[in-house]
Parts: C-alpha cells; sequence; structure tokens
C-alpha cells in the first residue's frame, strides 16, 4: 500500500466510526495557467533572494467525514454572493485591508458539506489520513468559523511569513491538537504560509488552551 511521508496510508477508509481528515496537496494554480504562472515568477524571485533552488508550490486542503457527512474544507476566492451554497463561513480581504470591500479581492473559508476540490485529480502524494478519530475531526469542523481572517498575501499577525490558504489549513490542524511536525508538501515542493498558521496557532494555544478530547 503506498503511503504519505507520515506513514500513514494513502486513501485510507474512515476508522470505525466514520470518521476522517484527509490533507490534499495540490499544485498552486492547478488547472490555471495564469494562477500557475505568477506562482512560479514568485518563487523565482524568493528562491533567488534566499539563496536556495526554486521549488513546486502547493496549495492544501482538508476533506473531514464525521458519520454519514463529508465536507471540504478550503479556502479560495469569493466566486459570487451565493456563498451559503458552498458552506462559506468566513471571509477576509485580499492584498489591503480596503480592497476587501470589492469581492474580486476577497477570499472566502468554506466548509462545504459535500462539497468538491477544485482539480483535485492534480493532487499529488494525497490524501494524507492526518486522523482516523471522530472526536478529533469533529473539532476541526467546529475550529473552521475561527479561523483567523487577516490581509491574503501579508504578514499582518507578525510570524515572519505571509498568510494564505495554507495558513488556513495548517492552523486548523495544529488548534485541533494534531502532529504538525511530520507534515510536509511533497519532495521538492513549499507551501508558503503554512508557518503563518502553526505560528498564530501556537500563540493562541498558549492563552486560550481548548478542552481535551475524550480518551479512545
Amino acid at each position: 500500500m503506498t503511503t504519505s511521508g507520515t506513514g500513514t496510508p494513502l486513501g485510507a477508509t474512515p476508522g470505525p466510526d466514520g470518521a476522517a481528515v484527509d490533507l490534499y496537496w495540490l499544485p498552486l494554480g492547478a488547472g490555471g495557467h495564469s494562477v500557475r504562472l505568477n506562482g512560479r515568477v514568485f518563487e523565482a524571485v524568493a528562491a533567488r533572494a534566499a539563496r536556495r533552488p526554486a521549488c513546486d508550490l502547493y496549495h492544501s486542503a482538508l476533506e473531514v467525514r464525521v458519520a454519514a457527512a463529508r465536507f471540504v474544507i478550503e479556502q479560495a476566492p469569493v466566486r459570487d454572493a451565493r456563498g451559503e451554497r458552498r458552506g462559506v463561513v468566513a471571509e477576509g480581504p485580499v492584498g489591503t485591508q480596503w480592497a476587501g470591500r470589492f469581492r474580486i479581492f476577497r477570499y472566502e473559508i468554506r466548509r462545504w458539506r459535500d462539497g468538491r476540490i477544485p482539480d483535485l485529480d492534480e493532487a499529488l502524494d494525497s490524501p494524507r489520513r492526518l486522523t482516523d478519530q471522530e472526536a478529533r475531526a469533529q473539532r476541526v469542523l467546529d475550529l473552521v468559523p475561527q479561523v483567523p481572517t487577516p490581509v491574503w498575501g501579508r504578514d499582518g499577525l507578525k510570524t515572519g511569513d505571509m498568510w494564505n490558504s495554507n495558513s488556513v489549513i495548517a492552523w486548523l490542524i495544529a488548534r485541533s491538537g494534531m502532529d504538525t511536525g511530520p507534515i510536509h508538501p511533497p519532495a521538492g515542493g513549499r507551501a508558503p504560509g503554512w508557518q503563518a498558521g502553526l505560528v498564530v496557532a501556537r500563540r493562541q494555544e498558549a492563552e486560550m488552551p481548548l478542552a481535551p478530547l475524550p480518551l479512545r
């Protein structure tokens, strides 16, 4: 059986309670040539500034199952004013705070029941099973409306890393109490924003620790 970098089987079936939290890595701009090109330009500049080889960039998303329900959790551009159809629980500005007045400069955070991850067929080294504990999966779902919504693409929370879609996923995994140490993008890849989510989650855990989950 193929395994992820954490040693967890890829594509494993849900746990005995029908619960699962799976992480997907999608190449940045999958299905969108302009986004992919812009990502390559950004990474080329960043790599040159850091004096390191350029990496492939990845965007992350979660699929969560609890009992008979399945949810997709992802940050994405605001598509239209009907966010309730996609399970949108929060929005934030892109680029600058003032630009968020316009829909084209806002992102949304989805907890989409029976939703879909665009371009899932391009995901690599995925899915990575993070847990099949029902209480942990439910906690991830409960935390989605609490995800911070600072300006996308900026380091407004002073973490040393910009806030983006990877920050949202990293925050959820860390804040729910799962071990993030073994989680890495596919070989040769990088997930900008991941550290921002981890840093903010650690800060909040120190200030407002969550109640322990029931033991199984």
